[in-house]
This record gives structure tokens, sequence and C-alpha cells, in this order.
């Protein structure tokens, strides 16, 4: 792609472009590089980088908002681009095609008035691409401008009689094959997956849990929180970095959301026959699960003694697990390869990895990082996991088998792979240690949902080794 240089006639050439002092814009564009060109994680770079340019406020929302929306919308950015250039997205130079995609997001989903959306972009474009490539990118954002998000859809989406799937892949922005998950998992609704999908792409609010004996709700509340809904222990952070609330600074709070924290506490609820002092996290990292066990067990209502052994594969996720307990024994331990006796546990808590397809609103990029090929193995590795669980517990002892994923390849079918194995397992109805809430499934196993709850997507099946 040519830039702007020397004119071949001798005279002046253009002039240089001028430095843009748009820190939110430029922050936000190298976000999405850093995704496209080092597979970085959206969740993890962004607050860095926050902190790097001493962004905050208005900026550091400003920032978030275009960085994380692109994210999620660019499934059907990218087939408004195709419409409005004479060359493929994926023909684009990389650059300038994610600075366009941030222009389309400010022009479509947001309240940016079109001229500044179009300008700003513009400008970004010639600062970090080219004069040539923003003159492309002045040209494409102006036809995108044409018309509104509803009726660029009407035009680029296949028609939902004939291709349902197809239309709620490119409306909501979302992989194929996620649609088809996702309505299979709702029982093929198609106004309750276009509901699912759309809340995939709201801005999910930041809930905190006071672990209890360390810290309280009503510290929280004192800080700036708000009341949440279900979780005893959780409050919802409007607006602000959690990491300015000191009970969350000084390691007696964190964030979790609120969902997380329920599945945790449905397994803690469950009636265990004998002794109840040895609790197992299998697959413990980063430690939000392990954080919230390690203070109910500890926090004096419990029978004395009772402690949690908490085991990562990962060194380094094994070092946050630390981070968020305090009496726990944290090892680095492989859960399908045993590192202590059978049958010797009363609650174990297996939070298999999954597709994540639960937390596809707090992970921007996830769903486009997603590999179907990819189910096969981690059922092998979930089936393997909760087999291991379900011998590390004693005989009246109780399993908790968590996702963070709706899709029945992950849930149901793992648990009733499971079940029709062993004649010493059974099923709880995991909806009756959470009666706070409703709208859980028919039993017995249960599933939050964004739509539905305001949480993120967990499965929970509690099984008792009989």
């Amino acid at each position: 792609m040519r830039r702007g240089g020397a004119s071949r006639t001798g005279g002046r050439g253009p002039r240089p472009p001028r430095p843009i002092r748009d820190e939110a814009r430029n922050t936000a564009y190298d976000l999405l590089r850093a995704v496209d060109e080092r597979d970085a994680y959206a969740n993890l770079l962004m607050p860095a980088l926050l902190r790097e340019r001493r962004l905050s406020g208005r900026d550091a929302g400003l920032a978030t908002e275009l960085a994380y929306g692109t994210l999620r919308g660019l499934g059907t950015y990218d087939e408004i681009i195709a419409a409005c250039s004479d060359r493929p997205p994926e023909d684009l130079d990389p650059p300038l095609l994610d600075a366009i995609r941030l222009g389309v997001h400010q022009l479509l989903k947001t309240r940016v008035p079109p001229h500044a959306a179009v300008g700003t972009t513009v400008d970004l474009v010639r600062l970090r691409v080219g004069v040539g490539a923003s003159k492309y990118a002045n040209a494409v954002l102006r036809k995108v401008a044409s018309r509104t998000l509803e009726e660029w859809v009407a035009i680029v989406a296949p028609d939902p009689d004939e291709d349902s799937v197809g239309h709620l892949a490119v409306a909501h922005s979302h992989p194929r094959w996620i649609v088809t998950a996702l309505r299979d998992a709702v029982g093929g609704d198609f106004d309750e997956t276009a509901a699912l999908l759309a809340a995939d792409n709201e801005r999910p609010r930041v809930t905190l849990v006071a672990r209890p004996g360390r810290a309280s709700v009503e510290e929280l509340l004192a800080s700036g929180a708000e009341p949440a809904v279900y979780s005893p222990y959780a409050a919802y952070l409007p607006e602000g970095d959690p990491g300015a609330v000191r009970a969350v600074a000084e390691g007696r709070a964190a964030v979790q959301d609120e969902a997380s924290q329920l599945v945790t506490l449905a397994l803690t609820r469950v009636p265990v026959t004998g002794g109840d002092s040895r609790w197992l996290d299998l697959c413990a990292g980063p430690g939000g699960k392990a954080g919230l066990l390690d203070a109910v067990a500890t926090r004096g209502d419990l029978p004395g003694g009772t402690r949690l052994l908490a085991a990562e594969l990962q060194y380094h996720r094994a070092r946050l697990v630390r981070q968020a307990t305090r009496r726990a024994a944290v090892i680095t331990a492989d859960g399908t390869v045993p590192a202590w006796r059978p049958g010797v546990f009363d609650r174990v808590m297996v939070d298999a990895p999954c597709t994540g397809l639960g937390a596809l609103r707090r992970r921007p990029e996830a769903r486009w990082r997603r590999d179907p090929r990819a189910l096969p193995d981690l059922g092998r590795l979930q089936r393997d996991l909760l087999a291991s669980a379900l011998e590390a517990v004693r005989p009246g002892g109780v399993v908790a088998y968590v996702t963070c994923s709706p899709h029945l390849a992950e849930t149901v079918a793992v648990v009733g792979d499971t079940l029709r194995r062993r004649d010493d397992v059974e099923a709880l109805d995991a909806r009756a240690y959470l009666p706070e809430v409703e709208n859980l499934g028919e039993g017995p196993y249960l599933q939050f949902w964004p739509h539905r709850h305001g949480t993120d997507g967990m499965f929970l099946a509690l099984l008792r080794r009989r």
C-alpha cells in the first residue's frame, strides 16, 4: 500500500500527518492489533494499557468500549465492510481493517456523532497506516454511515426464514457453530437464542465477592458497590477500578461472577453424612472458586479443622490460587493423575476446562478463537477429571461438576456418560441448594444464563458417591 511522499514533479508533497492526541482511540486500536498479531487476551491487556497510558474515567471507559465492542461485533462489521468496499475484508491490510472496524463500531453502536466517528478514524489511519489508506477508510466509512445497523443487517444477513442460524450469526456477530450450539442448549427456540446472543454482546457488570469472615457486603456497599440479586456475598460495582476498593486490594474481596459464587455455595450446602473436614478443588486456577471455598471452610461455623486442598496443573495459575486463599494447601498437580489417596474427601469441586461459551461477554475475542474441533479432546478431559473426582470423594461425599459453558457436549453429555458407567453415583437435584434463584432448568442439573440471570452461563451437576 502506497504512503504519501514527495511529489515526482519536484513540488511540495503532502504534508506529513499531524500527531493526534486521542489516547482512548489509540489505545483501543493498539489492543485490536495486539489481539490480531500476537493473540493477546483483551481482558488481561486492556487494564495494563490503561495503567501504562494513565487513562481513567471517561477516557478509560471509551477505550474499553471501543475495543471490546469492536471485538464482539466484528463478525457483523466485516459483512458490512464487504458491502461497502471493493475488496473483501480478508484482502485488506490488517492494520487498516482493524481501524475501519473501529470506525464502524462508532458509527453503528455508539453515540459518537457520525462526522466525529469518520473524522477520528481517518486521522487514526493517516497516522498509523498511511495517507493513501486514510482515503480508502474515508470512502468506506461514509458508505457505512448512510444506514443504521438494523438497516445494514437486513441487507447483509441471510433471510431468517431460509437460514435462521446464518441470520442470527450475522445479526449478533457469533460464529455459526456457536449459534447452533447455543440454540440446541436452549431447546431450539429461535427467539430465546436471539436473546442469549444479544446478551453476549452486552457489557457485563463487574461483580464482587466479599469472602466470608474476611469482608462483608456492607463494606463493599460502603465503597460504592450496589446490592446484588442472588448471592449473599455479592455486590455489583457500577463503575471504577475494582482494585481501588480497599477490600479487593487487600485480598479480602475479589471480582467473581455471581453464578460462579452460587455454584460454589451450592457444593457447600449439600448435607454430607459423617465428617466434613476435607475439601478438594481439582482444577483450582485461577482461584475464584478456591478463594470462596477456602473462606467458607474457615469462617468458623463449620466443623473445626475443615481444610481445602487446591490442585492446579499450571504453576503460574497455582500461584494465583495461593494469592486467592489463606489456609488452603495449594499444589501443582494433574487432576487426572491424583496426588492423594482415593476416597478421602468430603466435597470435591471440578471446574473443568471447557470452551467457555458461557463467558463470551467477558472475553470479547474468545468467540473468534474457539474451535469446535477442540470439543472431542475437551470432552475426554472433562470425563477423566470427573472420574478422578468421583474416585477422590468418599462414600456419602459430594462432587460438583461445573463448566462455564452451556454446550450440551460439555454438560449433560459428560455427566450422563459418567452416570451410565457407575452404579455407585447418584445425581442430586442441584436446584434445591439454590432456592434463591429461579428459572434454572428442569433438573436435576442447573444452568445459569446471561439473558435470564445476568450472569455467566454456568452449568452445575451435583453427584453423591453412594
